[in-house]
């Protein structure tokens, strides 16, 4: 096995029913912009029902079909929100407790580098038993001098869910790689979490080429939304993508 294999996502994801949620971070091959990505993929009818808005610099979900809300306290969230110069994408509601930490620390006149890591001290994996669903969350800074990125995700110790085991992933770019987490490995019955470090792929330079080959080789039956945003490391403008199976 080559631990530094790097693939094109729709190599990644083809062929697999259902990899979760997922999120991509990395740098272009010309070196010129971050990416990042966000998926959703759904299997019951209340996963299902859900599509994403954009709202200003932030992504939100919402149920497509209100009247089928089961329960909105795992549908309803900012995959996306902007803090300064800062991108949180996550998974969950996590994303404005991660948001919410790095004001508390600005406030307080504390560096803001391990924001992300206190704010995920206090939240756990869902509470989705037998499956226990990780919250998988990831963070950009984007300043003059620095472009860095970290991936987390928080799962289940044991079967049970008697504790949360948090793992950071902490990276220095490289051009045209990125990294890649998902909650699930594939399908099943508890659903098998993801496992190990993210998965290296290759950020190409133009979006539409990105975008397409992620939402081209995700399951047709699955899938639901997709997000991808292209952030310019010198001007910190963005180019973005999005799409969602139900109209």
């Amino acid at each position: 096995m080559d631990i530094y294999e790097v693939k094109s996502m729709g190599n990644r994801i083809h062929g697999n029913e259902y990899v979760g949620r997922g999120i991509v971070i990395g740098m272009t091959e010309d070196a010129s912009k971050c990416a990042i990505a966000y998926f959703i993929m759904g299997r019951s009818e209340n996963s299902r029902n859900r599509i994403f808005k954009k709202e200003g610099d932030n992504l939100t979900i919402y149920p497509f079909d209100e009247s089928k809300v089961e329960d909105p306290s795992l549908i309803i969230y900012n995959p996306v929100m902007v803090n300064g110069n800062k991108t949180i994408v996550t998974n969950g509601d996590q994303t404005t407790t991660i948001y919410d930490k790095i004001d508390v620390d600005k406030a307080a006149g504390k560096c803001t580098c391990y924001a992300f890591e206190k704010a995920l001290k206090t939240r756990e994996f869902e509470p989705d038993g037998p499956n226990w669903t990780p919250r998988i969350s990831g963070i950009v800074k984007i300043t003059d001098e620095e472009f860095s990125y970290k991936l987390s995700i928080l799962k289940s110790a044991d079967r049970e869910g008697t504790a949360c085991n948090r793992f950071t992933f902490d990276y220095e770019p490289l051009p045209g790689v990125g990294h890649f987490i998902h909650t699930y490995v594939c399908d099943g019955n508890p659903i098998p979490t993801f496992q190990g470090e993210p998965e290296r792929v290759t950020i190409p330079d133009d979006i539409d080429e990105f975008y397409d080959d992620i939402w081209n080789n995700l399951d047709a039956n699955n899938k639901i939304s997709l997000y991808v945003r292209y952030i310019d490391l010198d001007t910190g403008k963005y180019d973005d993508r999005m799409i969602n199976k139900n109209k």
